[in-house]
């Protein structure tokens, strides 16, 4: 999804972009106050946002969405980039930060920024969605399990507490 209000813009940088990398499908949005929506935000993989913007700036709308526990990459595009706004931008926790320019070889940077922001991203939540199932079959368990690392136990489920009819503290 990408954000600017200047709808032209947006509308080009979505075409060059999909042209440069046919793998990428960019959905474009002018008004920052409509993206804080979960049915707007279902399917997107990557959110590119412009800064300056009248109403709410990208770091703004940034918060909002992470508000929304959306954990999706937010990568800030900017014409007004300063030491400022992208110090200010890392710290409250952009996946990446890059100032607009022109030229094919822009676009292609910008391109691999997003399919490589989306890799990580997706590696991460595959790794998290996995640690979960992982953890929900082994706590909800009708077996006693438990994980011994070097003689001294590291984990038990409740199972295994119940068993041995010990306390979880010890």
């Amino acid at each position: 999804l990408h954000v600017d209000d200047d709808p032209e813009f947006a509308r080009m940088t979505a075409d060059l972009l999909e042209e440069r990398h046919e793998r990428l499908c960019v959905r474009t949005e002018p008004d920052p106050e409509t993206v804080p929506d979960e049915e707007r935000l279902a399917d997107v993989d990557c959110i590119l946002s412009d800064y300056d913007m009248p109403r709410m700036d990208g770091l703004e709308l940034l918060q909002a969405v992470r508000k929304m526990n959306v954990d999706c990459p937010f990568i800030l595009y900017t014409g007004k980039g300063s030491e400022e706004i992208a110090s200010e931008a890392i710290s409250d926790g952009v996946t990446d930060y890059l100032q607009k320019a022109s030229g094919r070889d822009h676009y292609v940077l910008l391109g691999n920024r997003i399919r490589n922001a989306v890799s990580e991203y997706r590696k991460h939540r595959a790794l998290r969605e996995s640690e979960e199932r992982y953890r929900a079959l082994v706590e909800g368990s009708p077996n006693a399990v438990c994980i011994v690392k070097r003689g001294e136990i590291v984990y038990a489920n409740r199972r295994f507490v119940d068993l041995l009819d010990a306390d979880d503290r010890s």
